[in-house]
């Protein structure tokens, strides 16, 4: 506490003012580093448990091999489920990429204020916080019911539209950070809008935006809600996302985890610690682009 002299101004050099204010530097410290504690402790454990439970399973013949079809039966791999997790994410990234990154163009470098803009931008935000599910449902709706089959691109479908409002919102975040100035600059010279869009704005903000869409690749690969109703629940796989089933790990997931039986939850532990290495690996590679991007900018 700082003491005040008679007919004077408080003693702001006191040592009384100089311990105050060390205590409370390390009581905030204590509470940030508690902080911190609790709420990695989850990730730990989660982590921890998958490791060593998912880590028996994983070898060569459960990455390459077939899917079990009986689930009392140990063994059986889940090369099916991998290939399918790559094949109808990477399509759904297809979708929803080029897509976002356009829609978050148009927000920021031609929109602006403009009531279509602000539209887009509210429905944008509702999208990011609607439940996988209802995605799932209304591609059912909309695409497997017309078309009479479940198909894998019908699971892609539902997982771009859980994308799309992640990439637009993200690459509209990464427009507004490129300096006015550099569009000045380019006007300036005699480049037109889109010109100085293509060759100054977008190159600029690249290393936020490329992260910023495989982060959204990474959550649509761990989906399982919308895969179960658009795709269903089978151990198949077709080299076709247009013609016949197709499955995901989030998928056999799901249907090995909610059986009795021991192999069954093996497996189950393997394709999470399968899947969780794939999104890891989207993450790291997500970092990766970004730092070499702000290194060639430099």
């Amino acid at each position: 506490m700082t003491t005040v002299t008679q007919g004077g101004p408080p003693d702001l050099s006191g040592k009384n003012l100089s311990l105050r204010r060390a205590a409370a530097n390390r009581a905030a410290t204590i509470g940030i580093g508690l902080c911190v504690l609790i709420a990695a402790f989850p990730l730990i454990l989660v982590a921890y448990q998958v490791v060593v439970r998912g880590g028996s399973a994983i070898g060569l013949d459960f990455l390459t091999e077939e899917i079990a079809r009986n689930y009392r039966t140990a063994g059986g791999g889940m090369g099916p489920a991998i290939v399918g997790t790559l094949l109808i994410t990477g399509m759904a990234a297809l979708i929803a990429i080029p897509i976002g990154v356009l829609g978050a163009v148009y927000l920021n470098e031609y929109g602006k204020d403009r009531p279509l803009a602000k539209f887009i931008r509210t429905m944008a935000d509702v999208m990011t916080g609607v439940p996988s599910i209802v995605m799932g449902l209304f591609i059912y709706v909309a695409y497997v019911l017309v078309i009479g089959e479940r198909t894998g691109f019908g699971g892609a479908l539902a997982l771009a539209c859980l994308m799309l409002p992640i990439v637009i919102r993200s690459t509209e975040e990464m427009l507004r950070l490129v300096p006015d100035e550099l569009r000045q600059a380019s006007a300036a010279l005699g480049a037109r809008k889109w010109r100085t869009t293509l060759s100054v704005v977008l190159p600029t903000a690249s290393s936020g935006i490329t992260s910023g869409s495989l982060l959204a690749v990474a959550r649509a690969a761990g989906e399982t809600a919308p895969i179960i109703v658009t795709v269903g629940l089978t151990y198949l796989y077709r080299p076709d996302l247009f013609a016949g089933q197709n499955t995901t790990l989030a998928a056999q997931i799901y249907r090995n985890a909610t059986q009795p039986f021991e192999a069954s939850q093996e497996r189950a532990w393997g394709a999470a610690l399968v899947l969780i290495a794939i999104v890891f690996l989207f993450t790291i590679l997500s970092r990766i682009i970004s730092a070499r991007f702000a290194i060639d900018r430099r």
